[in-house]
């Protein structure tokens, strides 16, 4: 008792004077341009609910569904969990660790030991008769518990504790990057469907255009004003067009599957939410680029990069105080008694305290070893965050000159389709008053579904190029509105 006295000021003023040690984490600052290369005009919508602007109900229901059921980002969340759990693991450390027990014990002394056996034996004394000094037998209960503190002076427990809780938010992050890559690959596999679809039917449309072409051929060859080469040619194209037909359906059914394991539903519940016939949407509204400092705090990448650098500084910081001395606190009270009704009285309490301190003086050079270890991963990870930033901002940049470029395409397709319909129109018209002949028809159809098919590619190409530039621009795709 007169030690842990003598202990406590002591001990009160190393935690009042003790402080962390190791280096203060301050975050990155990053010169930025004032805006992107390729960008264009912006619009303000709702980040949030993006993809609605596709006007796709049957899409708007997919995403809803892929972000309750896709299995990997119910992993992320179990991953979140994981993280949780640890961080209070951890933090645990902080608090005094109190633990309680207590039992029966009966024992029986040895009365042939060496030490003991003599008064367990009866003895004869003169005047008293014979007597025993100790029993051999002995039985009782206890109650009692535990308690243990180390004392963080130096702040490594509180430096554990800030990387669990980084490591937390990483995985936070992580999720939410996964919400957006997935919600991405499943509007871009429900538009790639649509467009081999639609382009599928074309491509039949056309087949039963050029198969009227290779009959009216055939009977013009027949009669002997036409020549086996024209014939030739129009029977190579009607096969090269047909042959279209598998590759499209592939495409249908590779892209189905793609939306079946992103959802976690079978095929046929796929055909079911697919059964609308929707044409190939087309997104409606401008995207909203923003500021090239806006992206630090929106990619998913970046931002797991720049808490990777605080974890790790929060590792080595604890590395660093690990070589510091350990200081404790234990005490353990409780009461025992041989009879169970005394058990609990006065008499019957005991306990004992201890301060201790704990310090290794040498390890061979491991502590030293471990902090040289986590400065070597603190700039490897400050590496990778430069290395990540300027690989965001070139994928923008790339992205919004793509996108920039497919819109000029699918405009120029959409002047050349509006053309093409007037060449039919004009084409049918020609035919019935009897100036040309329906073979010019047919091929100034042909030609105008090669156009369609053409525009449906660049849209295509636009709706990929769309998405491309909102996953570079780091946005939430989550259907849960942000607090």
């Amino acid at each position: 008792m007169n030690l842990v006295k003598k202990l406590a000021p002591i001990t009160l003023a190393l935690l009042i004077t003790g402080c962390a040690v190791g280096p203060d984490y301050q975050k990155p600052e990053t010169t930025l341009a004032q805006t992107y290369l390729y960008a264009g005009s912006e619009a303000s919508i709702d980040s949030e609910y993006w993809w609605k602007q596709f006007n796709d109900p049957t899409l708007n229901e997919m995403v809803i569904s892929v972000q309750q059921q896709n299995i990997p980002l119910q992993l992320a969340a179990e991953r979140i969990k994981m993280a949780d759990s640890y961080k209070n693991a951890i933090e645990s450390f902080k608090v005094p660790t109190v633990s309680i027990g207590g039992g029966y014990y009966n024992y029986q002394l040895s009365k042939n030991d060496s030490m003991l056996g003599p008064a367990l034996n009866p003895i004869d004394v003169p005047g008293a008769g014979s007597v025993t000094l100790l029993d051999n037998q002995h039985d009782g209960g206890f109650v009692g518990g535990s308690i243990n503190w180390e004392l963080d002076l130096f702040g490594r427990i509180d430096r554990q504790t800030n990387a669990a809780s980084i490591r937390a938010e990483q995985a936070e992050i992580f999720q939410s990057g996964l919400t957006t890559l997935i919600t991405a690959d499943l509007v871009h596999n429900y538009v790639q469907y649509r467009g081999a679809r639609e382009r599928k039917l074309l491509a039949m449309e056309n087949i039963e255009d050029q198969r009227k072409t290779l009959a009216l051929v055939e009977k013009v060859v027949r009669s002997g004003y036409g020549s086996e080469m024209d014939y030739a040619q129009a029977k190579a194209m009607l096969a090269a067009t047909e042959s279209i037909i598998p590759q499209l359906e592939i495409a249908e059914q590779v892209h189905k599957y793609r939306l079946a394991i992103l959802l976690g539903e079978p095929l046929t519940q796929i055909d079911v939410r697919l059964a609308d016939d929707n044409e190939l949407p087309e997104f409606s509204a401008l995207i909203p680029v923003g500021l090239p400092s806006d992206l630090v705090k929106r990619r998913p990448d970046i931002r797991m990069a720049e808490r990777e650098m605080a974890a790790v500084n929060e590792e080595l910081a604890a590395s660093v105080a690990n070589r510091y001395p350990k200081f404790f606190l234990t005490g353990s009270p409780g009461v025992s008694a041989s009879s169970f009704d005394d058990l609990f009285s006065s008499d019957s309490f005991g306990w004992a305290t201890a301060v201790g301190v704990s310090w290794n003086v040498f390890d061979g050079g491991r502590g030293e070893a471990m902090v040289e270890l986590n400065e070597a991963r603190f700039k490897s990870a400050a590496l990778s965050y430069q290395h990540t930033v300027d690989s965001a901002f070139a994928e923008v940049d790339s992205a919004l000159f793509a996108y920039g470029r497919s819109q000029q395409n699918q405009t120029q397709l959409n002047e050349a389709v509006q053309a093409t319909d007037k060449a039919v129109s004009k084409a049918k018209s020609l035919y019935k008053a009897g100036l040309i002949d329906h073979l010019s028809v047919l091929d100034a159809q042909r030609q105008q579904r090669v156009i369609q098919d053409r525009q449906v590619a660049a849209k295509l190409q636009s709706a990929n190029s769309t998405i491309a530039v909102y996953k570079a621009l780091g946005g939430d795709w989550s259907t849960t509105p942000q607090a």
